[in-house]
Order: structure tokens, then C-alpha cells, then sequence
């Protein structure tokens, strides 16, 4: 498979935020989101193998007690076949595995042991008409599902989501506000006057390294 970085960081999104984490970044990506972080992550990386990248991963939690926790993410990751061992050895190792998705290709084939972190593309991403709304029948109660939202028509657009999939009876659900695009504080307005029990998510990591450091 084609890696463009393997790094040991905080987890700066999802449920998890604050853990020490390890991050497998793979290479490619079909979409372009117009607020895309990781372009860099489009082309290029180092070839591995499976064996290579868990031999990676291990070297991170020698010694290391307690949840050892492994996120897969790109680019898109699902694009490379590679991807599906490598999470289902990476269960049976004994992490705690992640995967981050644009939600555009078909979650239901990864291992059920891997917790899913799905996006749902706004119509400010550029890029709505690719979900494939088939996934959210396959989600379950420990997957997540993330809105990043560029204004308040995104904002609308995941509630309307959210409340004709059912989804936070599905999922955990998180809203992230564009980062310097969309002001935390005012999204987090929106949540508390929508009433929808859904998580505000920021992006952690930027905040303690900035917003263009890489390996964090």
C-alpha cells in the first residue's frame, strides 16, 4: 500500500480526542474538498507492506499500558485494498482501531471490530453528491458520523440529515465547524439552540500545534 505518513500523536477529532494515538495516513483521494487539510496526502508516500506498517505501529506502544489506540485515515484510505488486512491484524494485535472515511465508498466490508468515523459531505464541501447513503444502514452505535460545516446552510443541512436518517440513534454525531472558516463559538450557539444532543467537535490538534503542522 502507498503511506504517506505513520505518526504517534493526540487525537485531536472524534470521541476519542485527547488519547495518544497512532496515525496511519494513506496515500490517494477521489474528492477534492474545497477545505481540505491534507492535501498533501493526494499523490506520492512509500510503498509498504502490511507487515511493514504494523511493525510501524508496534514501535509506538512498546511497553505502553492500557487502550493503545490506531487510526487509519488518508487521503481516502478505503481506496487501497491493503487497507482491510491491515485493520483486521491490526484488531487482532489488540488495538483499538479507527478508520476516517469521506463516506463516498462502501464501509460494510471493513471488519466489524473497526470503529467507524464516517463524513457526511455538506453541500459546502463541494462534493454532497458523492455520500453513498447506503452506509448509514450499516452504521452502529459505536461508529461516528461528522457534518464539517462551512455556514449555516451546512449547519441546516446536517440537521436535516440527522433527523430524517435518525442518525444520532444510529451514531455518535459530530458537527466540526470549518477550521478558520466557521467560529466555534457560533456553531456551538446553533447546537445549544437546535437541541440536538450531538457532540462539537474542533479540531484539537491545531490548536495545540497549528493549523499547518504535519505529524501531529
Amino acid at each position: 500500500m502507498w503511506v504517506t505518513e505513520i505518526f504517534h500523536s493526540i487525537q485531536g477529532e472524534s470521541s476519542y480526542a485527547g488519547l495518544p494515538c497512532t496515525f496511519v495516513r494513506l496515500t490517494g483521494c477521489h474528492l477534492r474538498c474545497v477545505y481540505c487539510d491534507t492535501t498533501y496526502a493526494f499523490f506520492g508516500g512509500e510503498r509498504m507492506s502490511v507487515e511493514e506498517v504494523l511493525a510501524r505501529v508496534g514501535a509506538f506502544w512498546e511497553e505502553v499500558e492500557g487502550m493503545r489506540l490506531v487510526e487509519v485515515t488518508g487521503g481516502e484510505p478505503l481506496l487501497q485494498k491493503d487497507v482491510y488486512p491491515l485493520t483486521e491484524r491490526l484488531c487482532d494485535l489488540g488495538y483499538t482501531v479507527l478508520i476516517e472515511t469521506s463516506g463516498s465508498l462502501p464501509i460494510w466490508h471493513l471488519d466489524p471490530r473497526v470503529i467507524r468515523i464516517m463524513d457526511l459531505k455538506t453541500p459546502g464541501s463541494g462534493h454532497a453528491h458523492a455520500n453513498l447513503w447506503e452506509n448509514i444502514e450499516h452504521l452502529r452505535p459505536r461508529d461516528e458520523v461528522k457534518f464539517v460545516l462551512m455556514d449555516r446552510r451546512d449547519f441546516e443541512w446536517a440537521c436535516d440529515i440527522i433527523h430524517r436518517y435518525d442518525l444520532t440513534r444510529r451514531a455518535h454525531v459530530l458537527l466540526s465547524p470549518a477550521h478558520g472558516v466557521l467560529d466555534p463559538k457560533t456553531l456551538a450557539e446553533w447546537i445549544l439552540h437546535s437541541r440536538l444532543p450531538v457532540r462539537l467537535q474542533i479540531q484539537l490538534h491545531k490548536y495545540i500545534w497549528g493549523a499547518n503542522a504535519r505529524g501531529v
